[in-house]
């Protein structure tokens, strides 16, 4: 059989290491697929570097849209990222009848209701393992391997920049900015590292894995996005002394309905730096590395780890995507597993209306870190505001002022660990809490998760 021919649009890190994986291991994916898989043709504005890369063998263009247009091309990847031309291709492609792969978590998680939509409609696939997590096979665990379970949370560490700069923060105590200093002359950190430590990497990704795992549209705009860029040593450091580690974690949670807490059915969809017990396995994932835990009424909770980035690593789901499209391209539209897991007629059919709780309405528990006077009567003041917002304490930790300020220093450290309570509630003790004269600086408030 003649084998199945491919477009690459963007010949990068990913793009390369997606050519040359698939040409080392062509064998082997040829018996897994059932036919052979060429990229046959490659757009990148560096026409030069690219033929360099591919060899004489691939056509290599500048105009991306002459790869769509060519009628030979069953399928088109695209590796060029970002929202502007990645989608206006992308929708090209489909509407030319090509399927997508795409490693472009951005691009979905913004734009990922209208593509998936478009695909349906035209009876095409569009294909986004390598979109999350690098090569840990995730989206297939969740529209596939987990496809008997309901879905009640995923929890993950989806973004191995701030892994790797919380795992030197805690291992070598430095604060933040040397830490991530560091991990741009490694190569980890981009030289403009927003989108990775505010938390809008871990976002896209974790917006998808919501879509997916309770049947809900892509909603990034409603998810809370929080990074790491705040994080003091000294918290990692308490962390650590009180059992745990802090970890940047994508949290997608089911919430059912409590009346009787006056607590609403909707769906958690949240970004921010956790602390999580540190007897869990994703609390010991460390460097770069990325975990996924996922947890079922089923299968109970399963964890997922491995190389998030990476050029080869990526690579291993891009190709993955082109088998799976390569073993369904000639079966009924009606067969083939759908985008966001769940069935459609129509595609908006098969969407939840399951609403995105605000962070207010989210019950989760806290870690709270108060610089105060060192003065007889300021843990009672604390712990009674908690107590008049019936907040429950955990534990606390209270530090003697020489240890945290030096010899002679008039103000400590008090470290409080709450059960759970409503955000909006935790918001209120906090807002009266710094309002106390003996406080003495911004109270820290980072969120617990226990992920039983």
């Amino acid at each position: 059989m003649k084998p199945i021919q491919v477009g690459l649009l963007g010949i990068g890190t990913v793009g390369s290491g997606t050519f040359n994986v698939l040409a080392r291991n062509q064998q082997e994916i040829k018996r897994r697929a059932g036919r052979g898989i060429e990229i046959t043709m490659v757009a990148d504005l560096d026409v030069a570097r690219a033929q360099g890369i591919v060899g004489t063998g691939v056509k290599v263009v500048s105009d991306a849209r002459a790869v769509i247009a060519n009628p030979e091309i069953d399928i088109v990847i695209e590796l060029i990222g970002g929202y502007g031309i990645a989608k206006q291709l992308v929708m090209e492609a489909i509407a030319a009848g090509k399927h997508v792969v795409t490693a472009n978590k951005a691009l979905l998680a913004v734009h990922g209701t209208e593509i998936f939509a478009a695909a349906q409609a035209r009876g095409v696939m569009v294909m986004f393992e390598a979109a999350v997590a690098g090569g840990i096979p995730i989206i297939k665990a969740l529209r596939e391997g987990l496809t008997a379970n309901r879905i009640e949370w995923v929890a993950g560490i989806i973004n191995g920049t701030t892994n790797f700069i919380l795992s030197e923060m805690r291992d070598k105590g430095l604060d933040f900015a040397t830490v991530l200093q560091q991990a741009q002359k490694l190569g980890y950190a981009e030289a403009d590292p927003t989108f990775d430590i505010e938390g809008v990497d871990a976002a896209h990704k974790v917006t998808l894995m919501s879509a997916i795992a309770f049947g809900i549209p892509v909603q990034f705009a409603k998810a809370h996005v929080e990074g790491i860029s705040k994080l003091a040593a000294a918290d990692i450091k308490y962390a650590e002394q009180l059992g745990y580690r802090i970890k940047l974690l994508g949290i997608a949670k089911r919430r059912h309905a409590n009346p009787a807490k006056k607590l609403s059915e909707g769906i958690e969809l949240r970004v921010h730096p956790s602390l999580v017990p540190n007897k869990r396995l994703i609390a010991n994932v460390e460097g770069a590395m990325n975990a996924v835990m996922v947890h079922g009424d089923a299968v109970g909770t399963t964890l997922y780890y491995g190389k998030g980035a990476g050029s080869e690593p990526t690579a291993s789901a891009v190709i993955a995507d082109l088998v799976d499209i390569t073993r369904l391209h000639m079966a009924d539209a009606a067969q083939r597993v759908p985008h966001l897991a769940f069935q459609p007629h129509t595609f908006d059919q098969a969407l939840s209306d399951l609403p995105i709780l605000p962070m207010g309405e989210v019950v989760t528990s806290y870690y709270l870190r108060l610089n105060v006077a060192d003065e007889a009567g300021v843990l009672a003041k604390v712990t009674g505001i908690l107590a008049e917002a019936h907040i429950s304490i955990d534990a606390v930790l209270q530090r003697e002022a020489d240890e945290v300020g030096g010899e002679g220093a008039t103000s400590t450290d008090l470290i409080i660990l709450t059960h759970d309570c409503l955000e909006a509630k935790m918001n209120a003790a906090l807002a009266q809490m710094q309002a106390l004269p003996t406080v003495l600086a911004p109270i820290v408030r980072i969120r617990k998760e226990e992920l039983a």
